[in-house]
């Protein structure tokens, strides 16, 4: 006789991210250890991987960020690059996906996809790729290039970037690395022949590389804009939000789940996962108070006020970072904060909110600055914290978070020692691994064509 049928609940994905950009670690600290040593990026994405998540992701910044026309020094910087040290930890990791960021703006197709066959080869099929795009001229003066590609072609380069990469990754078919030395032959005649033509890349030849377990490496993207949007339905595998508040939440993920039928998509292909941080403590009221300490950790008088500067547009270093917000209006001068991307566009509207959320709730410039984007997303005891990740994903607000940790690299260690045991005895997270790869854990198809590719073959 059968039983009456069960549902599975809405499974919880975690990852984890090494802070690199924007001030989101505690570096001053005392138990805050080197934010650019090879022992910080281990003991953090093994104890990721003791966390059974799924994968670990370190971001990336081209330019080293400038305020006044100096350094601005209240970030970390010195990060080593992304792929090389994902390389490293894919000799002392088994099962944790490996993800970095790659800009699609100052790079070429050919070696990124080379780089990223190499990476899901030397990992065993856990690499991924979050496609970004740059519009500054000051990070294009790195690469000599200043501000050559206009902001509105950028989504175009980064699509067919990506389509040039799969095309690469296709270019070996399976039994084309033979080694048959009754027949001298190491590969196969055709193995790696490629060509691509289009506005911006116009390449023929031979790829060097077979690609790894998974095909293609799983692909990231990030962007909120509408053209963003409909790339990561078109394209991504995983999207990177900065909507971890339920009610924004719930509305990016629905607007960006429903477009992926227009490209013959289901909505599980696609895994939205904000990023987010937990405050773990004994009690709710021991976690706030943490909370408070790790805000004004995050955010210093010198930072308040810089973030307040990028977003006026204006010398306010005369302003009490503890007072209240300026009464003069915002200039429209961008050029306090370069290479700062959170600031750079609806400045005026953002001082119009900022303003209206200070005289509302009586907060300060350090406290607004907090509020706004200092706040822990997770904050109480362990239940308390599992319960809220909990019912975040079972309500449709994101399929997971990249959880980052205020601290290098002992802050993932109470998110996996004391909230995950209680997520795996509610059923809705993962007791070991069950797969290999990184698209093992995500849910995911085999990467193992270029969608667009076979849409034109189709039509």
């Amino acid at each position: 006789m059968s039983g009456t049928p069960t549902h599975r609940p809405r499974q919880v994905h975690l990852a984890a991210q090494l802070p690199g950009i924007h001030n989101v670690t505690v570096w001053s600290d005392p138990r805050s250890e080197s934010q650019i040593a090879i022992e910080s990026f281990v003991r953090l994405a093994r104890t990721a991987e003791r966390g059974k998540f799924d994968f670990f992701f370190l971001a990336e910044g081209l330019r080293l960020r400038e305020h006044r026309c100096r350094i601005y020094d209240l970030d970390i910087a010195g990060r080593p690059e992304n792929l090389t040290m994902l390389a490293a930890l894919a000799a002392v990791t088994t099962h944790l996906g490996l993800a970095a960021t790659v800009n699609a703006t100052f790079n070429e197709p050919y070696e990124v996809a080379r780089r990223f066959a190499t990476l899901d080869r030397l990992s065993g099929g856990r690499a991924a790729w979050n496609v970004v795009t740059s519009h500054d001229a000051f990070t294009g003066e790195n690469f000599r290039r200043g501000g050559f590609l206009p902001e509105a072609d950028r989504y175009g380069r980064a699509a067919e970037f990506l389509s040039v990469a799969r095309t690469l990754w296709d270019s070996w078919a399976d039994g084309d690395l033979r080694a048959d030395a009754a027949a001298g032959e190491f590969v196969r005649a055709g193995a790696g022949r490629f060509a691509h033509h289009g506005p911006h890349f116009d390449i023929a030849g031979r790829f060097t590389t077979p690609p790894g377990p998974q095909g293609h490496p799983v692909v990231i993207q990030s962007g909120e804009s509408d053209a963003g949007r409909e790339f990561a339905a078109s394209d991504a595998d995983v999207v990177f939000s900065k909507h971890n508040r339920l009610g924004p939440a719930r509305d990016f993920y629905r607007d960006v789940k429903r477009r992926l039928a227009r490209y013959g998509r289901a909505p599980d292909e696609l895994k939205i996962l904000p990023t987010a941080n937990a405050v773990v403590a004994d009690t709710d009221e021991e976690a706030v108070a943490y909370a408070r300490e790790i805000g004004r950790g995050l955010v210093s008088p010198q930072t308040a006020i810089a973030h307040l500067e990028a977003v006026w547009g204006r010398d306010l270093s005369g302003y009490d970072p503890d007072g209240p917000l300026p009464d003069v209006e915002p200039e429209d001068d961008a050029h306090f904060l370069k290479g700062h991307s959170v600031f750079r566009r609806g400045r005026a509207g953002t001082a119009r909110k900022w303003r209206e959320l200070a005289e509302e709730r009586g907060l300060s410039i350090r406290e607004l600055v907090i509020e706004v984007g200092g706040r822990p997303t997770f904050v109480g005891s362990p239940r308390t914290v599992a319960d809220a990740i909990d019912h975040f994903v079972r309500t449709e607000g994101a399929d997971g978070f990249v959880l980052v940790p205020h601290l290098t690299p002992g802050g993932l260690d109470d998110v996996v020692d004391r909230v995950v045991p209680l997520l795996q005895e509610k059923g809705v997270f993962r007791e070991d691994y069950t797969g290999t790869t990184l698209r093992d854990h995500l849910g995911l198809p085999a990467g193992a064509r270029n969608p667009n590719e076979e849409k034109e073959n189709t039509a």
